[in-house]
């Protein structure tokens, strides 16, 4: 006989682990047998705690890619402990927000220990709204609603009406349901099933995208630039003879404007100084605005001697972009770029060549302000991103992030990477990949400006609290 009282450990262990190959990998078919296993310890807050902790140690174990990080200054020997803290870091915070819902599940059960389905449908939304709120948050975030894709399309057409933390509150339920069913034994399994079938004939039907108005048809640019290069003379000089390559490779497209990535414009560049561009040019770059440095999105154009802001990035990772008022010695080798500071909130722009929602980087996992941009009148959408040096993983969750906007907001949507993901994303979730992850290339991508609104982005825009 083993040791029964292992048993709840196990379980947090193993649920954890098949959550966190959920995101951009396994999908459902991990992530309800690890929600079912959740539910069996869900009054017990320190089995909870570790169920949390191994889903982020696993899901987010790109964070490693980091090592090594003595290009920006830290010692060889502190590198790799530095990297695993800050995946320890994110481990514990996920450890403590389940400590917390499995206290609040504690207090709701019955005094039989059971929960009745209004108590689960409490704690399952009360998750879907914590996921909303993580979302906005100032790290990158995929939860439960974000696991769906890219295995489950059909299920994630849910979300054209409920959200990714509609998508959440779901996978909950039917994880709930799915150790009811093994408490008994697979008895009312029937009931289980049909509601599985319906909720995918319901998201598959509700794929439809809204009509389009008029095809935009976008060059790419995927310059492929090893992040820990990118500040070297070498690269430095070379910039501008890639950049001026690259447009001459879309020009010859016939494109109406060539996409280039996060942070691909060196601080200070300006049209002018590269002897004009011979088409617009949406790119990356960095901006000084009242003597505080922004990533933004900005465009040039071949009749102007300015390059134009179109959006500063709002969300900003902490200590690798956003530094804490501390002495340069106490923050010396965690930013690259020496500190950013955030924009407007809005992703919403009202620009050449038509209106735009655009997201910048790990901006991609907010739903809420993409889809408030598309209430506002954004016909499509745009993310550009340097995930470099990151491994595939994080490149797989990402794209699966941008099916989810996507598919939420009814808008086909570009997706522009240093070293990839660079695709095109349809209104109804398929993905075309315009080139391979890690390569130099130009590509060309004929996307569809769409008006239509979608349920959710209806229901976000109306929504009174939209200072998220």
């Amino acid at each position: 006989m083993g040791d029964l009282r292992s048993q709840p450990l196990l379980r947090s262990v193993l649920g954890g682990v098949l959550a966190g190959l959920a995101p951009g990998v396994a999908g459902p078919l991990a992530m309800l047998p690890a929600l079912a296993l959740l539910w069996s310890l869900g009054d017990r807050p320190r089995d909870a705690a570790f169920w949390g902790l191994f889903a982020v140690l696993i899901s987010h174990r790109w964070i490693l890619g980091l090592h090594p990080l003595t290009w920006m200054g830290l010692p060889a020997w502190s590198s790799l402990p530095v990297a695993f803290s800050l995946l320890l870091v994110c481990g514990i915070a996920a450890a403590l927000l389940l400590l917390l819902w499995s206290l609040l599940a504690r207090w709701c059960r019955s005094r039989d220990g059971s929960w009745r389905i209004g108590q689960v449908l409490l704690l399952a939304m009360v998750w879907g709204g914590a996921e909303l709120l993580l979302e906005g948050s100032p790290l990158f975030w995929i939860g439960v609603g974000g696991s769906v894709l890219p295995l489950d399309r059909s299920l994630a057409g849910l979300a054209r009406w409920l959200g990714s933390g509609g998508l959440a509150t779901l996978q909950l339920i039917w994880g709930w349901g799915l150790w009811q069913l093994w408490l008994r034994r697979g008895r009312r399994r029937t009931g289980w099933l049909l509601s599985l079938m319906l909720a995918h004939a319901l998201g598959a039907l509700s794929l439809s995208p809204p009509p389009a108005l008029s095809a935009l048809r976008l060059g790419a640019w995927q310059p492929a630039i090893p992040t820990r290069e990118k500040f070297s003379p070498e690269r430095q000089r070379r910039f501008n003879a890639a950049l001026s390559s690259a447009l001459q490779q879309a020009q010859a497209m016939k494109v109406e404007a060539l996409v280039a990535p996060e942070g691909a414009l060196p601080s200070r560049w300006q049209p002018t100084n590269f002897g004009g561009v011979p088409l617009p040019l949406i790119s990356g770059g960095f901006r000084w605005v009242r003597g505080q440095l922004r990533s933004s999105v900005v465009l040039a154009r071949p009749d102007h001697a300015e390059l134009e802001p179109l959006v500063d990035k709002h969300r900003l990772v902490p200590l690798g972009e956003w530094l804490p008022p501390l002495p340069a010695g106490f923050t010396r080798g965690l930013s690259a770029v020496g500190g950013l500071q955030p924009g407007d909130a809005s992703r919403f722009v009202q620009a050449w060549p038509s209106p735009s929602a655009i997201a910048i980087c790990y901006e991609i996992s907010d739903g809420w302000a993409l889809a408030k941009a598309t209430s506002e009148g954004a016909e499509w959408l745009l993310t550009i991103a340097n995930l470099d040096p990151y491994p595939p993983l994080l490149q797989r969750q990402f794209l699966a992030l941008a099916q989810l906007r996507a598919i939420e907001t009814g808008r086909d949507l570009l997706s522009v990477a240093n070293t990839g993901p660079t695709a095109l994303v349809s209104a109804d979730g398929l993905v075309q990949r315009l080139m391979e992850p890690g390569s130099e290339a130009v590509a060309a991508a004929d996307l569809q400006r769409r008006r239509g609104i979608s349920g959710y982005s209806r229901i976000v825009g109306g929504w009174s609290w939209s200072s998220r």
